[in-house]
């Protein structure tokens, strides 16, 4: 699978608006046709450069395999109509997306992954990215990423 974005190309900066530093919104997310047989979608934002473990900046599960796109500024809210599906809690211990906020002079990458499923996952909403890749574990058909980075002045 595929994963792009209007907001920032592959291995680009990432715009300031989808970071702490702006807005602090989500970026436009867009991504190819899934496998036969998916049953439902993953999304995991992290930062694999962060210091001490891997950030965890958004998860989403049980999105629909129909979706092929996520609009910019997604809200929070569980019963806000854009996002499809279950919203989880990033690294903040708050529901949807936390944007790339490093320490100041220091890159970080930032990957937006894209997992189909051949199942729907049984797991609470509010759930963490441990708990999601937990239930994961055996039912990934496919997957796509995003790479892109932001430094703090």
């Amino acid at each position: 699978m595929t994963v792009g974005s209007e907001a920032f190309n592959e291995g680009a900066t990432i715009p300031e608006q989808y970071t702490c530093d702006g807005a602090d919104i989500s970026p436009p997310l867009a991504w190819s046709e899934p496998p036969s047989g998916t049953e439902s979608l993953v999304l995991i934002v992290e930062d694999p450069d962060a210091p001490g473990d891997v950030w965890t900046h958004w998860v989403a599960f049980n999105i629909p395999p129909g979706t092929r796109s996520l609009p910019e500024a997604v809200s929070p809210d569980s019963a806000a109509t854009e996002v499809p599906g279950i919203q989880g809690k990033n690294c903040w211990q708050k529901i949807g997306y936390g944007g790339p906020c490093p320490p100041e002079g220091s890159e970080h990458r930032y990957l937006f992954r894209i997992y189909a499923l051949d199942t729907i996952l049984e797991i609470d909403a509010g759930s963490g990215k441990k708990s999601v890749q937990r239930a994961m574990e055996g039912h990934i058909l496919a997957q796509g990423e995003l790479m892109g980075t932001y430094a703090r002045q």
